[in-house]
């Protein structure tokens, strides 16, 4: 039976005075191609911008054409305009390297060697290294790493379930990492097989904020005088919580790998106040536009810009049975890829619409 259009009226009416208005849509904005690593290049995982305001990405040495690839790591420089600066083999590591950062007190750009459980401290324009970072327990999956106000560094271990820690500087031969914090929330049975991933503290410092991809949760472990109190899960539902990065007003912007997005997310509620970017293919070049398994988040110097890593990784590469919707995209890609977006968190607008 067909409405009139005075009835449909009258119900269109009767919503307005419950205040019940049409779907409301994220306004995503637009990702933009920053930079095209070299041929050959394996998928970019970690990504800092360092001092000098260039960025700076390592890869995870897999591949969809060739699968892992053997060692020593890469480590890629761009400039602020995307164009390639350098790149360098990073001596003495595997080929698998995950998240990197510049150390806020000596400025040491620090790199994990995911394939040997160690953090590396590296020349960014030689590549030469020299270990930082060991942990005295086998099986560990070092991932992300961040640092507090006095440069102490906090590394997550996706496997262990550990939040490891250690001092700002090592002697030679590097330091022995203790564990801050240890908990099944930081573990996983889930899809990807990673726990604990990105991290960032809030500006006070009492609050360090840990994504854990399998799970799809961020969990805070709250912090007082340097010692952490017991960790809770803050927020649920995001797809494949990766990188994590938290602007100047305390909002975490969560990469979602699994969900090609950015979520930004109030940092005292866990209400998501925006949804950035998504996937827009693979050209015949076998190029990703927008976002395609983005891992690592980090702002411009300025500001202005976020910068994110797209991995692209195949998941079916560790396992068959983890085929995802993004699989089959995955598998066509033969460039890597380093997405920006504009670091603005737009209003939630009606309509389905997703202005520029």
């Amino acid at each position: 039976m067909k409405l009139s259009t005075i009835a449909l009226a009258c119900i269109a009416f009767l919503l307005t005075m419950l205040n019940l208005s049409p779907a409301q849509a994220w306004i995503r904005g637009s990702v933009n191609l920053f930079a095209v690593l070299p041929p050959g290049s394996t998928g970019p995982e970690g990504l800092a911008v360092g001092p000098d305001g260039n960025v700076y990405v390592t890869t995870f040495g897999f591949n969809a054409a060739g699968g892992p690839a053997s060692g020593p790591g890469q480590l890629y420089v761009f400039g602020q305009n995307g164009k390639l600066i350098r790149q360098v083999s990073v001596a003495g590591s595997s080929s698998r390297l995950l998240g990197i950062g510049f150390q806020p007190t000596t400025h040491a750009l620090l790199v994990i060697d995911f394939g040997n459980a160690r953090v590396l401290k590296v020349d960014p324009n030689t590549g030469l290294s020299s270990v930082f970072m060991t942990v005295p327990t086998a099986g560990a999956g070092l991932n992300a790493l961040t640092f507090d106000a006095a440069g102490n560094v906090y590394v997550s271990d996706s496997f262990l379930g550990i939040i490891w820690k250690t001092v700002p500087s090592c002697p030679p031969g590097g330091c022995t990492a203790t564990a801050w914090v240890t908990n099944a929330l930081l573990t996983t049975t889930g899809v990807p097989p990673f726990g604990a991933n990105g991290l960032g503290f809030n500006k006070l410092g009492d609050a360090l904020f840990v994504a854990n991809t399998g799970n799809d949760t961020v969990v805070k472990i709250p912090v007082s005088g340097g010692t952490p109190g017991t960790p809770a899960v803050f927020v649920n539902s995001i797809n494949g919580a990766d990188g994590l990065v938290l602007d100047s007003d305390d909002n975490l912007w969560v990469v979602a790998n699994q969900a090609d997005e950015i979520v930004v997310v109030d940092s005292t509620t866990g209400k998501a106040i925006a949804k950035l970017g998504d996937f827009n293919g693979v050209d015949k070049e076998g190029v990703p536009h927008g976002f395609l398994f983005p891992a690592s988040p980090a702002f411009s110097k300025d500001g202005n810009f976020l910068y994110v890593s797209n991995l692209a990784l195949d998941l079916r590469l560790f396992d068959q049975t983890f085929k995802s919707v993004d699989s089959e995209w995955t598998a066509q890609v033969k460039t890597y890829t380093i997405s920006r977006i504009t670091a603005r968190i737009p209003p939630v607008g009606p309509g389905s619409g997703n202005p520029d």
